[in-house]
């Protein structure tokens, strides 16, 4: 048994029928015998979005701020993508880099 990481990026998460073609991919290497630990990034369009979100308020965000903002486009990811692979029966829990 191997321990694979795979790594999605924004597009590859980018709608819910995407979020759902990766949920099985990860399911199938579970059921292949590996263990699996899954990157995401946030949604294709989530980063960009939350920047003009940012910038729209202040020209020069803080830093701090602006990483707590835009770490809430891979939350969203993560547990989107849990939720899919609990609904097809593979059990998840979803981690922040913190945890």
């Amino acid at each position: 048994m191997a321990l694979i990481v795979q790594k999605f990026g924004g597009t590859s998460v980018g709608s819910v029928e995407r979020i759902r073609a990766v949920a099985e991919r990860v399911t199938a290497s579970h059921r292949a015998g590996h263990q699996v630990v899954v990157v995401v990034s946030a949604m294709s369009g989530e980063t960009d979005r939350l920047l003009q979100l940012a910038r729209a308020l202040a020209d020069t965000p803080a830093e701090r701020e602006l990483d707590t903002l835009l770490s809430t486009g891979e939350q969203v990811a993560i547990a989107l993508l849990s939720m899919a692979l609990e609904g097809i029966g593979q059990p998840a829990i979803s981690f922040t880099g913190g945890q």
